[in-house]
């Protein structure tokens, strides 16, 4: 029973803030880039093709910056911000892009794979997954106002016993 009211819960707050489906998915996707950083950033030393760092750091930085444009852009009550979710989606193609570009510069290098250099296999694993992650908090933004619309339909509410069998309350003055 508790259960059951804990997902009511669940599913009320999701009809008050939709938006924040889009946004864990975004938080998702930075904690895991985040979490493999030393793996990309020891791949970038190794390697040091041209711009392997800058786009480390564009990535790292959009991806903070997407933050403060996804918290604007659906203010509560309010019409969503159409410049922010523009600015979010620039962000998101241009930390796609040098996710791109850098799985690209991962894949030319002839640095032979040893133990002591695990970490390159595992950073090209990382940027693809966090390519796709991407993609799915770019899709799930803008079907943001599909999945209110859905989650509208789901039925929240409480079923209260049947007080129709109670005998009206006279409330005349008796003396």
């Amino acid at each position: 029973m508790k259960i059951k009211e804990i997902y009511r819960k669940f599913i009320v707050s999701l009809k008050r803030n939709p938006q924040s489906i889009p946004l864990v998915a975004l938080a998702i996707s930075f904690v895991y880039y985040s979490f493999n950083l030393t793996n990309i950033s020891q791949t970038t030393a190794l390697i040091n093709a041209k711009h392997m760092g800058l786009s480390c750091f564009v990535t790292m930085l959009f991806s903070i910056l997407s933050f403060v444009c996804m918290l604007n852009a659906f203010p509560k009550r309010k019409k969503p911000n159409v410049f922010m979710i523009a600015l979010f989606t620039v962000m998101a193609i241009l930390i796609i892009y040098f996710d791109y570009y850098y799985y690209g510069l991962i894949v030319k290098s002839t640095i032979e794979i040893t133990d002591v250099r695990l970490f390159v296999p595992k950073a090209r694993k990382v940027i693809p997954i966090h390519i796709v992650l991407m993609i799915v908090t770019l899709v799930l933004t803008y079907l943001e106002p599909t999945i209110a619309k859905l989650l509208r339909k789901i039925n929240t509410s409480v079923d209260i016993e049947d007080n129709g069998n109670i005998e009206a309350i006279d409330i005349t003055d008796e003396e």
